[in-house]
């Protein structure tokens, strides 16, 4: 496999990230302790009588806030008449849920607080000014997470159990599956007094009909209408990923060598990143947006995408579209997607070729 090594900020980055967690665990640490004590017990949150939740995801990343949408998809499954809020970071998560008919707001704090100090106190304020009936801790092992869920004024409080502040090595509950985007829905459900479906929602954009209709058309334009590509596979591609998930342009470039000698009916629709550059050349036809439900509309309108372990990933498995996701690094079990016939290839082991290959046995026929 052809990948570049860890860019060296990142590698510098790690040092600093722990070091900013542990002042964070100092400063508040009996705060975070605090909250070990209102945490629902299994089999005590009630099935009727909540209304008001709120979810806390303060995580400015596409992908994190994407996982979070089975956990409310389970809270309308639950508790179909209540009103939710979902705390987050940046603007990502506004996008994804916003429509959604349950959610009534989206507080997106400010992905850098120090640079936004009045704001994000001015936000806080408006959060605690609201009693809940139900506040959930959305993630495992963040503090950020733990430190809004101690903020927020709740009846009743969720979260993932641990010894101290909820540590990511905590002794985990029997059950808990290992993907993240299963663990907040399991934790709901370990909480409830209820009965809970066996499986696990999928990952769901809730593209309305209006969206997709238009995604159709624009892949349309792009691809050319369904009657001229009578036959042919529409295939979305996105090369582009951070640090050491990323594959190189010659990486990519074998890939779709083998992929289109061994189908020649495939049709490859090359996704661009945001900085707008192709890592695929001009050989192919493209699709650009910095809009997410916009691109996840023309995704939903292909037969299937292929993508590196990274949020755009999460969002066309989201779509309901079958996603093939390259793993080089991170963990499938942890991150993959799923539903609608998604699944993870991890390539540690394989060439370019042997994860084309792959790819080609998961693929429709033509």
């Amino acid at each position: 496999m052809i990948a570049p090594p860890l860019l060296q900020h990142e590698t510098l980055a790690r040092p600093r990230l722990d070091l900013r967690r542990r002042a964070v665990a100092w400063a508040f640490g009996r705060l975070i302790r605090s909250v070990e004590r209102q945490l629902c017990a299994p089999g005590t949150l009630p099935a009727r009588g909540i209304h008001r939740i709120v979810v806390c995801r303060p995580n400015h990343r596409l992908g994190n806030a994407m996982l979070i949408s089975p956990l409310i998809a389970e809270i309308e499954a639950l508790y179909p008449g209540a009103e939710i809020d979902i705390v987050a970071g940046g603007r990502a998560a506004e996008a994804l849920y916003a429509p959604r008919f349950n959610v009534r707001r989206v507080i997106c704090l400010p992905r850098h607080v120090a640079r936004h100090l009045l704001a994000t106190v001015g936000l806080l304020r408006q959060l605690r000014a609201c009693p809940y009936d139900l506040a959930i801790d959305a993630c495992l092992g963040s503090q950020s997470g733990r430190l809004l869920l101690a903020w927020v004024r709740a009846s009743h409080k969720v979260g993932f159990p641990a010894a101290g502040w909820g540590a990511a090595d905590a002794q985990p509950a029997p059950g808990r599956p290992d993907h993240l985007a299963q663990r907040s829905v399991f934790v709901l459900r370990r909480a409830y007094a209820g009965g809970c479906r066996p499986s696990y929602p999928p990952l769901d954009m809730r593209l309305g009909e209006a969206e997709k209709a238009q995604g159709r058309r624009v892949l349309d334009a792009i691809a050319g209408e369904p009657s001229s590509r009578a036959g042919r596979v529409v295939l979305g591609v996105f090369p582009h990923a951070t640090g050491a998930k990323r594959y190189d342009g010659a990486w990519w470039q074998a890939f779709l060598a083998t992929l289109q000698s061994a189908r020649p009916d495939i049709l490859v629709v090359d996704v661009l990143a945001e900085h707008g550059v192709s890592q695929l050349g001009d050989g192919f036809a493209s699709i650009y947006t910095r809009d997410v439900r916009k691109l996840a509309a023309v995704i939903a309108a292909m037969d299937g995408f292929v993508s590196a372990d990274c949020g755009v990933m999460h969002v066309a498995a989201a779509t309901g579209t079958p996603t093939y996701g390259l793993f080089s690094v991170t963990d499938p079990a942890k991150y993959a997607p799923y539903g609608h016939g998604s699944t993870a290839i991890d390539t540690r082991e394989l060439s370019a070729p042997e994860a084309a290959r792959a790819v080609l046995r998961l693929l429709p026929a033509p």
